[in-house]
Order: structure tokens, then C-alpha cells, then sequence
């Protein structure tokens, strides 16, 4: 089911992307490399043989999914906004539009020998031929930029009509896609562990910790059977990883929100839902509610480098398992806009949606490092 819901709805995307080729163009990249992407993903599902390798599969068909609805939003916003330019500069034309279809409707309505004559005898039917000679291709020069700006208006706008079952074919394609690998994760048994995580002493810490500093500084309590010998060193891959959940940056290290309280991570601005995935090969070192930042997660990818990441909804994973780089972590919160909101704001032009928030916090030796620093944080248009 996901895979024939996936492949009809990123074919769909494609056709609807190259709707303009010149405007949409940025747009059906995306939705080409997504519809690559879920078909790799579909293949890998169906050749799964454990829980760890379905956990892998579905975890790329949710973020196909994902970059396939975002680059239907993209075109979509495109669209409206190339339908909305070309209506303004038709408008504009008005009286142009209006000359030039009486002109080709006088020379249309007159038999030819007629317009050919001229009251000054031959030499003027001479020169009026020449002049209308000149003038001629000009004409259809302008008649065929009208047709072709109407026809474009008119494919604009049959795409924002079809893309109504297109998007609630992706949305619930994503949704049962979403649903699927919650449940192959819960299946995962077959990770390793470094720790047993104590809970009573898990407990004691939580309520005990008044700062996400505090807390972070003294997780190595909550642990027992710690085994720390084998933690690798991934130094060389700072300011490469992956940020773990497409968004916009909102606020950078130590920079002040509206309240002037500045933290030292960075904020992302988050669509609902969307999937939350480990940067690198990690243990889990805590995941849960924690003071007021929501649902956190915290990894660690080596020895002294803790990624803290918090405002999750859901939340993936065992305290003391080592995940793959990847690996799915958690889901963001709130609701999928509905259909007939993708739309309007896609015909305001706008379309972001991005009201979910994950903040991310990197913590070496005990002390916040700019995230920054270890993540490829190119923004997103």
C-alpha cells in the first residue's frame, strides 16, 4: 500500500512541477530526486528482512514523502505566484490587448483585394504594402505572446486544481508511512547497548535538575555496567553533519528571543510531524520529558560530545542503545495542514507552514559549543 501510494503521488508531483519548466524548475528536481529516493526505499522495504532493516526503509520512504510534499508546496508557490505576475501584466495591457485584437479583427473581416487598394493609386498601394509587410510580423509576434500567456495561465491554474488529490494522496501516504515505522521500531530488538539505564535513578535526576546543564552534566548517574571503551572519535566530520530535521534556521547560538532570554543552542523552525533523525552513529544517553523543553532527546556521538535535541513529540529508542547514523529518533508535534490551507497559502505566495520548533544544543566537556560549528546549516529558500 505505501508503495503504490508513494509512486502514484511522486509521479503526480513530477507532471505537476513541470507544469512551467523555467519557474518550476528547482521544484521538480526535487520531486525527481525524492521519486528516486522512495523507489530505492520501496525496494529496500520490500527486500527487508529484519526489524533493524525495515526500520531503515521506512525511515527513507517518510523523508521521500517529505521532500516530495515539499517540493509540491514549492511548485505550487511558484505557480501562484508566476499565474499571479502574468495576470497583473495581462491587466496592465489591457488597452494594448484590446488594439491589438481590434486590429486583427478588421484585417481578419476585409477580403484581401480590398486591403491592398490605396485612394493615391499603385505607388500608395505599394507603400501600404510594404508598411503592412513590416508590421505584420509584428503583430503575430505580439498575438502569439498573448496566446502564449493565456495558455499558461490556463495550465497554472488546472495544476493548482489537480493538486488537491495529489496532495491528499502524499499526506496520507506520509501519514501511513509515519505510522509503519513506529511500529517497526518498537519491533527493533537487535540493537547494542553501551549502559543499562537505572530508572530510579533516572527519577531522582529529573526531579532533582533545575537547568538542562545540570542535567546533561550528570547523566553518567543515571547509568549502570557502563562500557566506554569502544566510543569512537568522529572530530573530522565537524560542520558536516546533517542537521536532523528539515527547517529554517529561527534563532542562531546565544542570540535573544522575543522575551530577550538567549540560549546557547540554535532554533529550527519544524512542518508538523516531520521525522527526526540521528546526525551520526550515537548512544542514547537520555530520552524523555525534561524541565520545559518537551520531549528530548540526548545523544552522545563520542566520548565528551553530547547533541541535545528538544521539542519532540514523539520520541524513538531505548536510554543506553547505539543507534546508526540516520536512524529515526522521533517525530515533531502538532497537526498536517489541512488541504484547503496548503492551498491558500500557496496562492498567497506563502506556504512555509513551519510552526513546530526542535532546538539543538551541542555540549562538549561539559560546556555549549556552537551547533554550528558540527552541522551543515545551509538554509533552506
Amino acid at each position: 500500500m505505501i508503495r503504490t501510494a508513494g509512486l502514484v503521488f511522486l509521479m503526480m508531483v513530477l507532471m505537476l512541477t513541470h507544469a512551467s519548466a523555467q519557474e518550476q524548475s528547482e521544484a521538480a528536481m526535487a520531486a525527481r530526486a525524492a521519486s528516486e529516493r522512495l523507489g530505492q526505499a520501496t525496494r529496500q522495504l520490500d527486500a527487508a528482512q529484519s526489524a533493524r532493516d525495515r526500520v531503515r526503509a521506512l525511515t527513507e520512504t517518510v523523508s521521500a514523502f517529505e521532500d516530495g510534499l515539499e517540493a509540491m508546496r514549492d511548485g505550487l508557490r511558484r505557480a501562484s505566484l508566476r499565474e499571479a505576475r502574468l495576470t497583473r501584466e495581462l491587466q496592465a495591457r489591457e488597452g494594448e490587448v484590446a488594439q491589438l485584437l481590434g486590429v486583427l479583427q478588421s484585417m481578419g473581416t476585409r477580403p484581401s483585394p480590398v486591403m491592398l487598394l490605396h485612394p493615391a493609386g499603385p505607388l500608395g498601394t505599394a507603400r501600404s504594402g510594404m508598411i503592412l509587410a513590416d508590421v505584420t510580423p509584428a503583430l503575430n509576434a505580439r498575438a502569439h505572446d498573448l496566446r502564449s500567456r493565456l495558455a499558461e495561465i490556463t495550465t497554472l491554474r488546472l495544476l493548482q486544481q489537480n493538486a488537491v488529490e495529489t496532495l491528499q494522496n502524499g499526506l496520507n501516504g506520509v501519514q501511513e508511512a509515519r505510522t509503519a515505522l513506529s511500529q517497526a521500531v518498537a519491533e527493533r530488538t537487535d540493537l547494542p547497548r553501551r549502559f543499562t539505564e537505572d530508572p530510579v535513578r533516572t527519577a531522582i535526576l529529573i526531579s532533582s535538575s533545575e537547568t538542562l546543564e545540570s542535567f546533561a552534566s550528570d547523566l553518567s548517574e543515571i547509568t549502570t555496567d557502563e562500557d566506554r571503551s569502544d566510543l569512537p572519535d568522529i572530530s573530522g566530520l565537524r560542520g558536516t553533519l546533517p542537521l536532523p530535521v528539515q527547517g529554517q534556521m529561527l534563532r542562531r547560538y546565544g542570540e535573544a528571543d522575543a522575551a530577550g532570554v538567549a540560549r546557547p543552542g540554535v532554533l529550527l523552525a519544524t512542518r508538523p510531524r516531520a521525522l527526526v533523525t540521528s546526525p551520526t552513529a550515537a548512544t542514547i544517553r537520555y530520552r524523555g520529558p525534561l524541565l520545559d523543553y518537551g520531549n528530548v532527546m540526548i545523544l552522545e556521538p563520542q566520548a565528551g560530545t553530547l547533541f541535545v535535541l528538544a521539542g519532540l513529540d514523539v520520541v524513538y529508542g531505548e536510554i543506553g542503545q547505539v543507534i546508526p547514523a540516520a536512524s529515526p529518533i522521533g517525530l515533531m508535534g502538532g497537526q498536517e495542514a489541512e488541504i484547503g490551507e496548503i492551498i491558500a497559502n500557496s496562492g498567497n505566495g506563502t506556504g512555509t507552514g513551519r510552526p513546530e520548533t526542535l532546538y539543538i544544543e551541542v555540549r562538549q566537556d561539559d560546556a555549549p559549543v556552537d551547533p554550528e560549528a558540527w552541522f551543515a546549516t545551509q538554509e533552506e529558500d
